[in-house]
């Protein structure tokens, strides 16, 4: 009963975080950058599924992927190159971040 109940939570979890997520061009998200806010989540990574951790805490998997460096805060040098091609990038808020991912050709800038 307890199990059916988290799991249909989670799933309602998942299913806003992906209505939430969108298609923003870089430029859009330059303040979130500046203020230090902005994570790249790494193209292996499903970006609601990233998010939904953020969310929940998982503070374990979390740590794994920043260790990783398959989540990480967007550098310079990344924001650089997202400039210069006017990248779009797939996005979504989960306070007090903004996670995001690259989209089509941008994917070969992975991560930050």
């Amino acid at each position: 009963m307890i199990e059916e109940f988290l799991e249909r939570d989670r799933a309602q979890n998942r299913a806003r975080i992906n209505a939430e997520t969108a298609k923003i061009a870089f430029r859009e998200l330059q303040r979130f950058f500046a203020a230090g806010k902005l994570m790249c989540v790494d193209m292996d990574l499903d970006l609601v599924e990233t998010a939904l951790a953020v969310q929940q805490d998982d503070i374990a998997l979390i740590e794994s992927w920043i260790a990783d460096q398959r989540v990480a805060r967007v550098s310079d040098e990344q924001a650089r190159a997202w400039v210069e091609t006017d990248a779009v990038l797939w996005a979504v808020v989960v306070k007090p971040w903004v996670l995001v991912q690259a989209v089509g050709d941008d994917a070969d800038s992975r991560s930050g």
